[in-house]
């Protein structure tokens, strides 16, 4: 039996992310859509995740993430909530409505469905944001693959939980 509630390789992700910014001294702050709260449920399973994880934030719809975090309703527009330039608008919004040093912001296509040409099932784009820090913003888009499987969006959350938590290391 795991001594976590999500899967052993999550855990252990979660347990260097707390463990190395303690060390570091430094806080994170969430902004997830697709993973719905998994990144900072899995830092939450290690003890002593107090002293690194300052907040999450879930926002699943569109609103959400204008509302809560600042998201400007033309990068929603123009260019939609899967892309770049939401996610680093996310994090950015999380630090400002933080006290962390750092935030990393998740939105995607988890499926089966809601996948286009453009952003098929799988698309996943993922921004990580520092406080102080000018400079480019830091995104990348991955595409996961077995979204349309049977098991597909557990599998896409599951892989966007692990990258986000790498993401999170420092």
């Amino acid at each position: 039996m795991s001594n976590y509630l999500l899967e052993e390789e999550i855990g252990e992700l979660a347990a260097r992310v707390v463990q190395e910014n303690t060390k570091a001294a430094r806080t994170v702050a969430t902004a997830e859509s697709c993973t719905g709260g998994l990144v900072a449920g899995a830092i939450t399973e290690i003890a002593g995740s107090s002293a690194v994880l300052d907040r999450g934030f879930v926002t699943y719809s569109n609103e959400a993430k204008m509302e809560m975090l600042g998201v400007a309703q033309d990068i929603i527009e123009t260019f939609g909530a899967v892309s770049i330039a939401c996610v680093w608008s996310m994090a950015q919004g999380a630090l400002e409505r933080s006290n962390a040093d750092v935030a990393v912001a998740i939105s995607g296509v988890a499926g089966p469905g809601g996948g286009t040409q453009l952003k098929p099932v799988g698309t996943v784009v993922f921004a990580r944001a520092y406080r102080n820090q000018d400079g480019e913003p830091e995104g990348e888009l991955k595409v996961f693959e077995g979204g349309e499987g049977p098991d597909g969006r557990a599998a896409v959350r599951r892989q966007a939980t692990l990258c986000a938590l790498e993401l999170l290391l420092p």
